[in-house]
């Protein structure tokens, strides 16, 4: 029995220590905070992804953000992290740092946590700020929009992170979406849709759309879950009535559907859309679109899609009216809705069909909204 429990602990003892170092969720706790957010289920950010860096937490106000506040983390096994795990923190004075360091004191990680208004200022994108982000041995651009006290809000996402996959040494202006040096006004965004690559075509996806949306891109579902790689839409607080912008677009020369085979006489089409939706269920769960249900979901209450956009080489004026039903009042007081907006240099470049050479050039966009009665 001694000489079972010796082997038993060795084997413990032996067992190589977690070389993991990420964040998994967060959350603030506290019943006297719960007043600072929109509802309490803002409080806690569960399922982060390996790929984010930066958690955020959406408040009703900065004003009144306590300048002592608790965030508590899950991190992965055996790992530690700094500042300590629940300790008070300023957040008023920007984002904080943390640091996770595996188990085995091999890896670690930074994250910033910070708090922000959970509505932007202004629904007027010119797309001028963006960051070139280092993958590996490749580039590539990803979007932000600024706020009234200068802090960035990323709700914009590309497939950039999964088209780089595939790719060896290549620069942000190699990627399906990129700054735009000459836009209709300073800079712009251009998405391009391109050959995946070898990985792509054996995978059953020999084509990268360009694109870009409000949302998350989900990189861990890139191979084997294509369609819930683009989790659509941010809460809102306003009900919208039109969206204008401006826009090039060039078809590609060959149009192929999802097994490279060309379809003669089909010329690919950009898109451009909008959809506003209830973000929770009758149960109070949270409701996300997706690449298989952004255009269909129950629980999509107005939608605005570009009807025609013929080729041009000249910057040219687009416009959509929101087309659905009527908005409950309460539940956009307490955000109970999102909105994405969605530019795609193929129009069904998520079932992999289109155009090689696809390039869509949009910007100026601005969503305009319903008055509010007390404006």
């Amino acid at each position: 029995m001694c000489m079972f429990a010796f082997v038993l602990s060795s084997c413990i003892k032996d067992e190589p220590m977690n070389s993991e170092c990420d964040i998994l969720s967060a959350w603030v706790e506290g019943d006297q905070y719960e007043s600072n957010f929109y509802e309490a289920s803002q409080m806690r950010l569960e399922n982060i992804t390996t790929t984010e860096k930066d958690i955020v937490f959406s408040v009703r106000s900065l004003i009144s953000l306590p300048t002592s506040m608790p965030v508590f983390f899950n991190i992965t096994p055996g790992a530690t992290i700094e500042p300590a795990n629940g300790s008070l923190q300023d957040f008023t004075k920007g984002p904080v740092v943390y640091t996770v360091t595996s188990q085995d004191g091999s890896w670690h990680r930074q994250y910033t946590v910070s708090f922000k208004e959970a509505s932007l200022p202004t629904f007027k994108f010119s797309f001028e700020n963006y960051n070139t982000v280092e993958s590996g041995s490749n580039k590539y651009h990803e979007f932000f929009e600024i706020d009234k006290m200068g802090a960035p809000h990323y709700v914009w996402a590309s497939g950039n992170p999964g088209a780089v996959l595939a790719r060896y040494k290549s620069n942000a202006e190699d990627q399906p979406t990129y700054s735009l040096e000459k836009g209709y006004k300073g800079r712009g965004v251009c998405l391009n849709t391109q050959d995946a690559g070898s990985l792509g075509r054996d995978f059953g996806k020999p084509i990268a759309a360009g694109n870009l949306f409000m949302g998350k891109f989900i990189l861990e579902k890139v191979l084997f879950e294509p369609l819930k790689t683009t989790r659509f839409g941010i809460d809102i607080d306003r009900a919208p009535v039109r969206m204008t912008g401006y826009y090039k677009y060039r078809p590609g020369e060959v149009f192929t559907d999802m097994k490279m085979n060309e379809v003669p006489g089909r010329i690919d089409e950009a898109s451009i859309y909008a959809v506003f939706y209830r973000n929770k269920d009758a149960e109070g769960n949270d409701i996300f679109l997706y690449g298989d249900d952004v255009l269909t979901s129950p629980y999509i209450v107005r939608k605005a899609q570009v009807a025609s956009l013929p080729p041009t080489n000249e910057w040219t004026r687009f416009e959509a009216f929101f087309e659905g039903g009527d908005v409950d009042d309460e539940l956009l007081l307490n955000k109970g809705y999102n909105l994405t907006l969605v530019f795609s240099s193929s129009k069904n470049g998520a079932s992999f069909e289109g155009a090689i050479g696809s390039e869509l050039c949009v910007d100026e966009v601005e969503v305009s909204f319903e008055e509010l009665d007390n404006e």
